[in-house]
């Protein structure tokens, strides 16, 4: 199967309804995606599809084939980090950093979609879960790469 991942044509040998997340961590190898609580809830798998944020542990890989898909290893380049990246070193967001690739991919695609979220706009969007409790940390590091006001 053909996978378009950040930017990449690569091959995955995977069964058409095999998670999304097991194609991009044990046949891809990239381990930046993490696996939660396998029934889309935590939101720790999350991964952006054509630019939305999509929960792998339950997208069948075969329906993401042809389509743009991102992982936490293209959000920033080495050098140069994403601003949502940079906001959340200033904003001192991890703690375990378990959560935290889910998170900065939904937060991704909420920038893209909204580029200046409100308060409602965040919560709306940040389903993710967090066992450290940083919402409150997650919620001005959006507000500061997006250049809004926390």
């Amino acid at each position: 199967m053909e996978l378009q991942i950040n930017g990449k044509t690569l091959q995955a040998d995977a069964e058409p309804d095999m998670p999304l997340l097991w194609v991009l961590r044990d046949s891809l190898g990239m381990t930046g995606t993490k696996y939660g609580c396998g029934v889309a809830a935590c939101g720790a798998c999350t991964v952006r599809v054509d630019g939305a944020a999509v929960r792998s542990c339950v997208t069948p890989v075969g329906s993401v084939a042809g389509r743009r898909i991102q992982t936490i290893e293209a959000l920033g380049a080495p050098g140069k980090p994403h601003p949502l990246q940079v906001a959340w070193i200033a904003e001192q967001v991890p703690q375990c950093g378990y959560c935290q690739s889910g998170m900065l991919m939904a937060a991704a695609a909420l920038l893209e979609k909204k580029p200046k979220p409100t308060d409602a706009d965040i919560d709306a969007a940040m389903t993710n879960i967090c066992r450290c409790g940083t919402y409150q940390r997650v919620r001005a590091a959006i507000k500061r790469a997006a250049g809004v006001k926390a």
